[in-house]
């Protein structure tokens, strides 16, 4: 599978990153790792051996790098009770996370558990470049065993984070069998959401992708950790040579409804020439306008041609159709 920058799908490694100044202006490394391969004995272990993991993506300046659920409590020996692991971002965990985030200029998605009030939470923390907490995540849907030993669940309505490349969102595991956050965070603008969790998704991440329109990325207990783009293909994924994943997705495209848009793409290609990508989806009557130049902005250029979101053409549609109804 050839990607837009020539580059191809790759299993359990990273692309050579182009230089930050040669990158597209929305062009975003992610990263994501995995337990893979690792067993500790105490929390504490399987912490430095994360952080040791994640030092192996740092070559590849990732502009954010997302952790498995909950990881230094997963695969070690006995777990401690939730009232000696649960912290406050920043706490003795996030805090190592942090210090990566600072060294290495990226941000990090940090799951782990988290407290406040006397509460305890299934959380995903977002620390930025400089080491700051950007915000939290608390997972929606816990399971019945998370329940069990005091993990609560989170509020309904998903927050939306900002960074310095976009907005992004988070789901963790057991959330993925619920879809109304999943689009809520569609509709609050976010373009990449991150799911750590403790089983792999399989098929339903795609799918979540491409229903949603934006990026999906997966950090999970075991192979394979994924990067879905907004068509729902998968952009990499990691396997047995190598327990993350390092890629760029371009943010800067538009999911397209073909019809009647289609019959302006001869136009597009003779005015922009190979700074516009134009992806065709026959079967399903979708496009994607990428652009693959600093020069030219997508927004713009649908605006020029008079073409439609994907999300705007529907929303046009349930107007008029709504007007008709008796």
């Amino acid at each position: 599978l050839t990607l837009g920058s020539g580059l191809k799908k790759t299993f359990g490694k990273a692309p050579k990153p182009a230089s930050k100044e040669n990158r597209l202006p929305r062009e975003v490394w992610i990263a994501s790792i995995t337990h893979g391969g690792l067993e500790a004995g105490s929390y504490q272990e399987m912490l430095n051996m994360m952080l040791k993991r994640m030092d192996e993506v740092a070559p590849f300046q990732p502009d954010i790098v997302c952790l498995p659920e909950v990881f230094p409590f997963m695969r070690i020996g006995k777990r401690p009770p939730l009232s000696e692991i649960a912290e406050e971002p920043l706490g003795p965990i996030s805090e190592k996370t942090a210090e990566y985030a600072k060294k290495n200029n990226c941000y990090v998605v940090c799951p782990i558990y988290t407290k406040e009030d006397g509460s305890y939470y299934n959380s995903a923390v977002i620390i930025d470049r400089k080491g700051g907490v950007v915000g939290e995540y608390r997972k929606i849907h816990p399971t019945i065993s998370e329940t069990k030993i005091g993990i609560v669940p989170g509020p309904v309505e998903p927050p939306v984070f900002d960074t310095d490349f976009g907005k992004i969102g988070a789901q963790i595991c057991y959330d993925i069998n619920w879809d109304d956050a999943w689009r809520r965070m569609k509709k609050s603008g976010a373009e990449i959401v991150f799911w750590p969790s403790a089983f792999n998704g399989g098929k339903m991440l795609g799918a979540l992708a491409w229903m949603n329109k934006y990026c999906v990325v997966s950090s999970t207990r075991y192979d394979p950790a994924r990067i879905c783009d907004i068509d729902g293909d998968e952009v990499v994924i990691s396997g047995i040579s190598a327990h993350w994943v390092c890629a760029p997705v371009n943010l800067e495209k538009a999911f397209i409804q073909s019809w009647p848009y289609r019959t302006w793409y001869k136009d597009v290609r003779k005015k922009y020439g190979n700074k516009i990508r134009i992806k065709l989806f026959h079967e399903e009557e979708w496009s994607i306008i990428e652009s693959r130049s600093p020069d030219v902005r997508v927004a713009d250029v649908l605006k020029e041609f008079e073409i439609l979101t994907h999300e705007e053409h529907i929303a046009r549609a349930e107007i008029v159709q709504d007007k008709c109804r008796k």
